[in-house]
């Protein structure tokens, strides 16, 4: 009957319950005991004993893995050989000397001819960056205009945008960009160390706190944060562009460049910095031998899977320690002569990087020299400052490359005969002189008066008539070395030059905003 006002409810009838007669087990409310749980007892926080056997047992998965890693690395590398070998494949690219510098160290500097599959270079040469296939805001065309002879781009960057095979599709680096001369990459070494740690080429070994000591082997650069992680295998590490994480080995860097298809490619190395400690950079530079043996192995692979003709180059470490920096070329050039001997290609050349001060430029540059071929081509990596330039290519130094003529340009500073300045300053609003009176290129028909302005004015030009200039600057600066080393009037050349240009420097400093 429905219930209505004043009604009392009935109660509910008890459940019915099956009488527990032992043949089935009646299931009972409750926390299971370990025994009951269908995976065993719940695992406990690990102990510190647990911690360690954890820690032992990954790293012994490393070093199997490194074991693997190392059994297909000689594979590759017999195959590659006795492929190369049988078919009579050379490196494809041959250096010549047409001149030597005679000076108070001794005959290191040299004039000569770097021969490559798109063209030849005269030495020494200094390489503009097209880091991501391009001179920032200058067109391909205009880069050969201003009298460069070929372009260096970075790996790591074409690796994240657009990608090596977009790239190989595109006909390698140079159809890509529409650069018909000579190419470089570089292996994406420095990216790992300035990602790492955030901190420069370049640095000052009192670090920030003002201190003697190097800052140590896990210092990152204030408001930085590290985007990297080194291991014996290769470096782990998160994309810039979107924070996905990705992997390189010496293997790897070897794919993606040989993908780009420059004519001359660089080993994948580990760079430290000036903060890291003696013992660390022992074990990195051992590290980077082995990285450099399996570059040579890959790079032999592929050479003799795809017919690329692409000269693979070593690079240097060891900072600022000589018996390190001698050790690392010993242990290339070792590794090089081994390596033609069993039927491989070698390396095509030596690329000297690594943080390093710059007052010890000249003397790790010569330390390095003494001990590679003197008949290889010799490319330090990072520098392009005049006072830099001579003192390298005093000590053999072929080639150069260097973001900075192009960086510094796009924020107004100006390379001239006279000393270096920046085009914003106030007193330049009203100067109708081009950039540098004695410089002849395409940005001399415009005044610092109008380049000041387009700067003020935030236009996209102000950077590419800037850049012009400066790129000009350098690459002319490097040719006219070349000219008085063959002609006998180096020394006094470098004098005049240097003279000027750090007066003119000061002055224009003295006069600043």
């Amino acid at each position: 009957m429905p219930l209505g006002k004043g009604t009392v409810d009935a109660p509910e009838p008890e459940a019915a319950t099956a009488p527990d007669t032992g043949e089935y087990p009646v299931a009972k409310p409750g926390v299971p005991t370990p025994a009951q749980t269908t995976t065993g007892p719940i695992r406990e926080q690990a102990r510190p004993a647990q911690r360690d056997e954890i820690a032992e047992l990954r790293e012994q998965n490393r070093a199997i893995a490194a074991e693997l890693s190392a059994l297909r690395s000689d594979y590759r590398s017999m195959a590659g050989r006795t492929r190369l070998q049988s078919e009579h494949v050379q490196d494809p690219t041959r250096f010549e000397i047409d001149g030597r510098l005679d000076g108070p160290d001794g005959p290191l500097g040299r004039a000569g001819r770097l021969l490559t599959p798109h063209g030849e270079i005269l030495t020494p040469a200094f390489i503009p960056v097209g880091t991501k296939a391009t001179v920032k805001t200058v067109l391909p065309g205009a880069v050969a205009d201003l009298g460069a002879q070929a372009v260096l781009a970075n790996a790591y960057h074409l690796y994240l945008q657009p990608g090596p095979e977009i790239v190989e599709q595109a006909g390698g680096l140079g159809a890509f960009m529409n650069w018909d001369g000579p190419t470089f990459t570089d292996s994406g070494g420095f990216q790992v160390m300035s990602l790492g740690s955030g901190f420069k080429k370049v640095i000052d070994m009192t670090g920030e706190g003002g201190g003697e000591q190097p800052l140590g082997d896990d210092a990152i650069a204030e408001g930085k944060d590290r985007l990297s992680r080194v291991d014996d295998d290769g470096v782990t590490f998160l994309s810039h562009l979107d924070g996905t994480e990705h992997r390189f080995t010496p293997e790897r860097s070897m794919q993606i460049q040989h993908q780009l298809g420059a004519d001359v490619i660089f080993a994948f190395d580990e760079l430290t910095t000036l903060h890291n400690t003696r013992d660390y950079q022992v074990t990195s530079l051992e590290r980077t031998r082995l990285w450099a043996r399996r570059c040579l192995s890959e790079h032999n692979w592929l050479t003799a899977q795809r017919r690329d003709a692409i000269s693979l180059w070593g690079v240097v470490q060891g900072a600022q320690y000589e018996d390190l920096r001698r050790k690392a070329a010993r242990d290339l050039r070792a590794l090089s002569e081994e390596d033609r001997m069993s039927g491989g290609l070698g390396f095509g050349g030596y690329g000297i990087g690594g943080a390093l001060e710059k007052a010890n430029l000249s003397t790790i540059v010569r330390w390095v020299n003494q001990e590679l071929e003197e008949d290889k081509p010799k490319h330090l990596l990072g520098i392009s400052e005049p006072d830099d330039i001579f003192a390298a290519v005093e000590q053999g130094i072929d080639t150069f490359d260097c973001v900075s003529p192009s960086r510094v340009a796009r924020n107004g500073a100006i390379y001239s005969l006279d000393g270096r300045y920046n085009v914003t300053n106030s007193r330049f609003k009203t100067d109708f002189r081009p950039l540098d009176p004695e410089t002849e290129n395409y940005t001399s028909q415009y005044t610092r008066a109008y380049i000041h302005h387009l700067f003020k004015a935030k236009e996209g030009l102000a950077a590419t008539l800037a850049t012009i200039h400066n790129e000009q600057f350098i690459v002319s600066l490097v040719a006219r070395i070349r000219r008085s080393m063959l002609d006998g009037t180096y020394w006094e050349f470098k004098e005049e030059f240097l003279g000027r240009y750090y007066r003119g420097t000061q002055h224009h400093l003295a006069k600043s905003d």
